[in-house]
């Protein structure tokens, strides 16, 4: 059958309206679904109820805290050259001054650090000594007599210690230091009490060992070799040299140590600081770090490409060692400023080895010296203005500012902290738990 010209653009016109119809209809439901799901958006991120990061009520902060805004000095009018800005200056944020600072001392560089000094932080100064820096390294706390023991600087002129008389060991008794941390100065309230330990010559780092305390100690002169010495936390405070050479070799200055939860190993790293502080000869080993298995004696070198590595310590779990490299800093010789202030990560494999070494943090304020991790993981400091702490990423999520330099500090448990400050010691609490009292 033959179909009409006529009646063709007839059907053509009709399908064509209704084509044009049906996308009106559809161009009109689109529009009204843009409009309803604009609506749904808008009223979303406007509901208080919705986990939107920009739109949570900002936390209190607390009285002894203050945020520091990143943004604030990004870009700032005038920029120091190296020789008035570096590592052994003071950075100041636009608006404050070091007396501002240092009056309200938590500050607050991320939200995270909110969970770490909890909703009323404190700080206390707790002792002074004038000008002899009693109060500098190997921060360990004793649980079973919950005391705080830690050594006087070996090596500074101020304590005339090093190669003419060795450093002291200390302790404190932290219910004393708790029974002020209501005050910001509270100096001449806590006993500091002298430990007599005369065999441990020029200790620096300590940790909790088999129910006692291991120090590493530098050493003194040519013959005095720097070893590791086991001490009685309790009186009369006897001690035992666990290791005190490398196949015949002296070691070169030993800093720091701590154990590994895993396999309950010694990790120590060995420096160059009683060389450089003169009360050391020349070195004979590489700076490096080791491990020690106290059941079998092996003593293994686990990792090396340091310049002066410093602390050590590890995560919770034991599956990350963190070392300090304080390379930027050499002693009576001076700065290097383009040398490592710098926190190195690792991973630690199952049989204790080390692999993966990854640069985790770099100070802006001095060196990283003692480090500890808190029981979430987040990296703790001591640096050129106080204690940095890092979430376990590398990023800086706040400061416990003091205003000079924290060589060491630790925890004593849960939410209580004391702060190594040279001539000052200080008493914080927080928030945050300590990584753990190993019973190795």
């Amino acid at each position: 059958m033959t179909v009409s010209p006529s009646i063709v653009q007839s059907a053509k016109w009709r399908r064509s309206l209704t084509i044009r119809d049906t996308n009106c209809k559809m161009t009109s439901i689109s529009l009204s679904l843009v409009v309803l799901t604009a609506g749904v958006l808008i009223r979303a991120y406007s509901s208080p109820s919705v986990s939107n990061y920009q739109r949570l009520p900002r936390r209190e902060v607390p009285e002894q805290a203050q945020v520091i805004d990143w943004k604030s000095f990004n870009v700032l009018p005038t920029v120091l050259p190296p020789a008035e800005s570096n590592a052994s200056t003071f950075f100041i944020p636009p608006g404050h001054d070091l007396a501002s600072l240092t009056e309200k001392p938590f500050h607050i560089y991320d939200d995270e650090f909110y969970d770490v000094i909890g909703d009323n932080p404190t700080l206390t100064l707790i002792a002074n000594t004038g000008t002899n820096p009693m109060f500098h390294e190997a921060a360990v706390w004793y649980p079973p007599t919950d005391e705080m023991f830690f050594v006087q600087n070996a090596g500074a002129p101020a304590a005339g210690t090093g190669l003419n008389k060795s450093n002291v060991i200390l302790k404190i008794a932290l219910s004393e230091a708790t029974a002020v941390s209501n005050l910001r100065n509270a100096t001449g309230s806590v006993n500091v009490q002298t430990v007599d330990a005369p065999a441990i010559l020029n200790s620096n780092g300590a940790t909790n060992y088999r129910g006692q305390l291991v120090f590493a100690a530098e050493g003194q002169g040519d013959d005095l070799t720097s070893q590791l010495v086991v001490m009685n936390p309790r009186e009369p405070y006897n001690t035992t040299i666990l290791l005190n050479n490398y196949f015949g070799r002296q070691f070169n200055s030993l800093n720091d140590v701590a154990v590994n939860p895993r396999n309950k190993e010694l990790y120590f790293t060995d420096t160059l600081y009683g060389f450089l502080q003169d009360f050391r000869p020349v070195p004979g080993l590489r700076n490096q770090v080791y491990r020690y298995n106290d059941k079998t004696g092996a003593v293994a070198a686990v990792a090396d490409g340091f310049n002066l590595p410093n602390g050590i310590t590890f995560s919770p779990d034991g599956s990350y060692a963190y070392v300090t490299d304080t390379g930027i800093f050499y002693g009576v010789w001076g700065w290097n400023l383009t040398n490592p202030a710098s926190i190195y990560r690792f991973d630690v494999k199952e049989d204790g080895t080390w692999e993966n070494r990854k640069l985790f943090a770099y100070a802006d304020s001095g060196v990283p010296d003692g480090v500890h991790c808190d029981s979430n993981g987040n990296v703790y400091s001591g640096c050129g203005d106080g204690v940095h702490v890092w979430n376990p990423s590398g990023k800086l999520i706040g400061k416990i500012y003091l205003g000079k330099v924290s060589a060491n500090f630790n925890f004593a448990g849960d939410g209580r902290m004391v702060i190594l400050a040279e001539e000052d010691l200080y008493y914080a609490t927080l928030g945050a738990s300590g990584g753990g009292y190993i019973e190795a």
